[in-house]
């Protein structure tokens, strides 16, 4: 199988996000400036180019009708002709005068300009060209020989009207040039005014848009370092099989990899050192096992040997039947967990050959509830209880005892035996000593070795949470309790 890191590409990185993030907080303030930039310029060429209007009327303004004037006036007093070339003494040409007015105001009549300029510089280019029809009247009569009175008149009554009303357009045209300047300032103030109630409303939506951005973000890596932290926390108490379930496409998901990856690896690792340490354990309990089981024939055998020389023959075939079944469940070919039934018979054999024994102080009753005889047990968890109530309560009693082994299936699924005694029982002292080497490893117990193999056992297999409790009192007897879950066989 391919690793989720070899499978996983990485198309965005935080970096990239971040980029993203401050990207997206930029595009609306470049948007604003190139805006801003934009409307200047414009602002600056409109009001560039009525200025440079105004300042060439002005310039014929200030000049054009006096210069005009005066030299129609030396020409007509003089009576000189016109003459193309400017000689020393001779008066400004006219027709150079209008031809550079004309040039420069049909230049300004095709610029973009407001309407009432626009009018004012068409009359004043109609103007200009009845002017020069009057000068050329004037240049006829001197040409003529028109006596110098009607030259006079028509210099009066022509000329001059002309030339005022030439003034008077360009004034005209100065005056709508200079409203045009109010205009764009005012048309400047509404864009303005415009622009901040418009860039308000932009710097909320990006603002909105900016936050929300952000937002997930920020929750894009906080989300995933979270679950990291939740999934290493649980391992590092031991929760090996937690994962990390980033599914981001960025550096934090090859970090969840690298979790998931480590998680998996010590999942093994411990798993395989629990294995180790259950097979080395179970190796040690099947040895120390071993080494009960001798004593306990070595008993047994002497016990037949005793019934054989003192004629009980038949005694002692009922014992060695005992002791053979004994044997066979103890085997049980091989299997560490056996019926609740099959250990019922262990018991009942171990019982049945300890009593040809002890026949003068030993009694027993089995009353186990035969509704959790087909559920497992691991085998040799009683016999261990029932020799300890033998031989440290029934026996130092120095009368006829009683064993009493009951078994019962309860309602959170647990099973509950109990083998009780009512022999010699426990001090208050004893009893709490017995209860804290019944927890510790039972190689290193001092006393009550059987049962602290017996709770040790269950541990391993179980749990912590199942296991046998101590009950004693001085006098009276002891009982212990064994709980194991209730576990069925896989035949039902």
């Amino acid at each position: 199988m391919l690793n989720n890191r070899t499978q996983r590409k990485r198309h965005h990185s935080i970096r990239g996000k971040m980029v993203l993030a401050m990207l997206v907080a930029l595009i609306p303030l470049i948007a604003v400036v190139v805006y801003l930039l934009m409307a200047q310029n414009d602002y600056i060429n409109a009001y560039d180019e009525i200025v440079s209007n105004m300042t060439i009327a002005n310039s014929y303004n200030l000049n054009f009708k006096e210069e005009m004037d005066e030299s129609l006036y030396k020409i007509v007093v003089q009576g000189r002709t016109f003459t193309p070339e400017n000689r020393e003494g001779d008066p400004a040409n006219p027709y150079v005068m209008i031809e550079d007015l004309r040039q420069d105001f049909t230049v300004l009549a095709g610029i973009r300009t407001d309407e009432q300029s626009r009018q004012w510089l068409n009359t004043l280019l109609r103007n200009i060209d009845t002017l020069q029809d009057r000068v050329d009247d004037i240049r006829t009569g001197i040409a003529e020989n028109v006596p110098y009175e009607e030259n006079m008149k028509m210099l009066e009554d022509d000329i001059y009207i002309l030339t005022d009303l030439v003034q008077d357009n360009i004034q005209y045209y100065i005056y709508y040039q200079t409203r045009s300047i109010d205009r764009l300032k005012s048309r400047l103030s509404q864009n303005i005014s415009s622009f901040q109630r418009f860039s308000i409303l932009l710097f909320l939506i990006f603002l909105t848009v900016d936050v929300i951005l952000v937002i997930i973000v920020v929750r894009s890596i906080t989300n995933p370092i979270h679950n990291l932290v939740g999934v290493t926390g649980r391992i590092a108490k031991g929760e090996f099989e937690a994962r990390s379930s980033v599914t981001t496409d960025d550096e934090l998901a090859e970090l969840s990899d690298s979790v998931n990856d480590m998680a998996r690896n010590l999942e093994v690792m411990v798993a395989q050192i629990k294995e180790d340490e259950r097979k080395m354990r179970s190796a040690e309990l099947r040895l120390l096992q071993e080494q009960i089981n001798p004593h306990f024939l070595y008993n047994a055998l002497d016990t037949i040997i005793w019934l054989v020389e003192d004629g009980k023959n038949d005694e002692a075939v009922d014992m060695v039947v005992s002791l053979s079944d004994f044997f066979k469940l103890v085997l049980s070919k091989g299997r560490e967990y056996i019926s609740i039934r099959e250990e019922e018979r262990h018991i009942r054999s171990y019982l049945e050959i300890q009593q040809i024994r002890y026949r003068d102080i030993l009694t027993y009753e089995i009353a186990i509830d035969p509704a959790v005889y087909d559920y497992l047990i691991l085998k040799m968890t009683l016999q261990p209880l029932v020799e300890n109530a033998l031989y440290h309560g029934i026996k130092y009693k120095r009368a006829i005892g009683k064993i009493t082994i009951s078994g019962t299936l309860c309602e959170d699924q647990t099973i509950r035996l109990t083998v009780e005694d009512d022999g010699v029982g426990m001090e208050e002292e004893k009893l709490k000593r017995l209860r804290e080497e019944i927890m510790r490893p039972c190689k290193e117990t001092e006393s009550g070795f059987g049962m602290s193999n017996v709770n040790e056992r269950i541990h391993m297999n179980y749990g912590w949470e199942y296991g046998i409790f101590i009950e004693s009192e001085t006098g009276k007897g002891t009982r212990v309790t064994v709980t194991i879950p209730a576990l069925l066989s896989d035949g039902h």
